[in-house]
């Protein structure tokens, strides 16, 4: 049966790319060039400002926040006075930056889109960056279909990610050294087209779906486990609270400055991994 979300906040740009920390889930929200956190009791608080447009969020061993700027492409992080570059990646992304997942030792891996999607030029495949903490950056994986939400296993061996135009996840085994090896299919889920993910302790992962317009629950080799329906569409999604057990996600009706919202729903499984 499918399940319903509940509105946390309202009034939103474009929500994306949700992260659980500490007792908030913080989020971009691309359309007003702003990172912002909600509390669960639907508080909203704009922690900064993105004139590049964020997207992905993580953060290094010490603490300090990661920020993809994508229109500029560039990798930022914040330090105590203000936004500095990490890395810029102009000549290695094809097109725009997109969502970010980083590992427990700071080294960020990024998507993008390979080709200019609001103009709809034909498409073209893209990269996966992985960028150090010294600002060092390497193609770490090629010729995806636009490389979006993404995850790391709790052992940190495996990386999953969505590639929203193959209707797909893909998963990598991830060397000591951070490189991406072994490509595999993880989960054909078409019609369902794959945005912002988020894993669970029994290693489900979750998906937003825009186009089918509902949030689902995939184990590994495609089945689908359970689906949640919200009130447009959604785009990303992350497990939080103080158990790991609310499933945040992520919702727009379009591109204006008023419809975004952050829903919620309570699952049995709590989440896992990174982010």
């Amino acid at each position: 049966m499918t399940k319903q979300t509940t509105i946390l906040a309202e009034g939103l740009g474009f929500p994306e790319d949700p992260r659980w920390r500490g007792d908030r889930l913080w989020f971009s929200d691309m359309n007003r060039g702003v990172v912002m956190t909600v509390d669960e009791t639907g508080v909203l608080n704009t922690v900064l400002h993105v004139p590049g447009s964020p997207s992905g969020l993580g953060w290094l061993p010490d603490g300090r926040l990661l920020v993809v700027s994508m229109i500029d492409r560039k990798l930022l992080r914040l330090d105590s006075d203000g936004l500095v570059e990490v890395a810029d990646l102009f000549d290695l992304a094809s097109y725009h930056l997109n969502d970010m997942v980083v590992d427990d030792r700071g080294r960020a891996y990024i998507g993008n889109f390979g080709f200019d999607l609001t103009k709809r030029e034909p498409f073209s495949p893209a990269e996966i960056i992985m960028v150090k903490p010294d600002g060092s950056a390497r193609v770490a994986a090629r010729d995806m279909a636009f490389p979006n939400g993404t995850v790391i296993t709790p052992d940190g061996r495996t990386l999953i990610v969505a590639e929203s135009f193959g209707r797909r996840l893909t998963a990598f085994t991830r060397k000591e050294d951070g490189s991406l090896v072994d490509r595999r299919l993880w989960a054909d889920i078409a019609p369902a087209t794959p945005d912002g993910i988020c894993l669970d302790r029994d290693g489900a992962v979750w998906v937003a779906s825009p186009e089918t317009a509902d949030v689902l629950r995939v184990l590994p080799g495609g089945t689908i486990a359970d689906r949640v329906s919200v009130s447009t569409r959604p785009y990303a999604c992350m497990l939080g609270g103080v158990d790991r057990r609310t499933l945040f996600v992520c919702t727009s009706g379009g591109w204006s400055l008023t419809d975004g919202c952050i829903e919620g729903i309570e699952v049995e499984v709590p989440g896992a991994g990174l982010p």
